[in-house]
């Protein structure tokens, strides 16, 4: 028995004891334990916590600091019209003018070239080109040049008959190109003109032509000895040699449309 109230007491007094250890040393571990880790995170500045990212999106390309982002263009489609090249300007005879190249009342035989179809029937010609051709002939024979003033038209339907621009009146033009103040020898080379024999120049088209005399789109080099005859009955050999240098007829020519219009009488080259 008095071992084990021995034992008892002993037990009792060693548990007081590790109670009253505990009680201890509980605060005091508690206390130790808290007080660094306070110390570690106020000692933590706020500009070294990492800051949250968000994460970057499919396709999204970093840009360098100070750069923006722009939407990408949609590329250009080439025009569907190519451009057009610049049309070249026409030529000039130098003052500016259109050459008189396209001009129908120019030389229109060239020397080498094929000679056109003659001809002398005037019942072949259209009926408004056979009732010009008389009018202007009954006109001529009459002996004065006003009767030619119905004839030639007016504004844009005027004959042509000069190369160049006509200032004033152009009847009176014309009597200025005769040897005599009437103007009868103007009118004598109309009929001489008229009574030779013609050509039908650029049939079908928006040119198209009667033109006397026929030497006009004849080459001279070409000309048979009848036909130097024809044509020595208009101008003097003196004029033909001259002509032979240009390789074309230069002289009096006239042309008719195809609906009757006196088109042009003109001389030169």
């Amino acid at each position: 028995m008095p071992e084990k109230h021995f034992s008892a007491s002993a037990i009792a007094g060693t548990f007081l004891l590790a109670t009253a250890v505990c009680a201890f040393s509980v605060p005091a571990l508690a206390a130790g334990l808290d007080t660094p880790a306070q110390l570690a995170l106020s000692e933590i500045k706020k500009e070294e916590l990492p800051k949250a990212t968000e994460p970057a999106k499919p396709g999204a390309e970093e840009k360098p600091a100070g750069e923006t982002q722009t939407q990408p263009t949609s590329p250009q489609k080439p025009d569907a019209t190519p451009e057009q090249p610049a049309q070249a300007p026409a030529a000039t005879d130098g003052s500016g003018d259109a050459a008189q190249t396209n001009n129908p009342a120019m030389p229109n035989a060239k020397e080498g070239a094929p000679a056109p179809q003659v001809e002398y029937d005037v019942a072949k010609l259209p009926f408004p080109v056979q009732k010009m051709r008389e009018l202007i002939l009954t006109a001529a024979k009459s002996g004065s040049i006003e009767a030619l003033r119905p004839l030639i038209g007016s504004g844009d339907d005027v004959t042509m008959l000069s190369l160049t621009d006509i200032d004033g009146d152009p009847l009176a033009y014309l009597k200025s190109l005769a040897g005599d103040p009437d103007g009868q020898e103007i009118l004598a080379i109309l009929v001489d003109v008229l009574e030779s024999g013609y050509v039908h120049l650029d049939a079908g088209t928006a040119d198209e032509l009667y033109v006397w005399p026929y030497f006009f789109a004849y080459p001279l080099d070409k000309l048979d000895a009848k036909q130097k005859v024809e044509l020595f009955q208009i101008v003097t050999a003196g004029d033909y040699d001259e002509m032979k240098q240009f390789g074309t007829y230069v002289f009096y020519r006239l042309g008719i449309t195809p609906k009757g219009r006196w088109r042009f009488f003109v001389t030169g080259d």
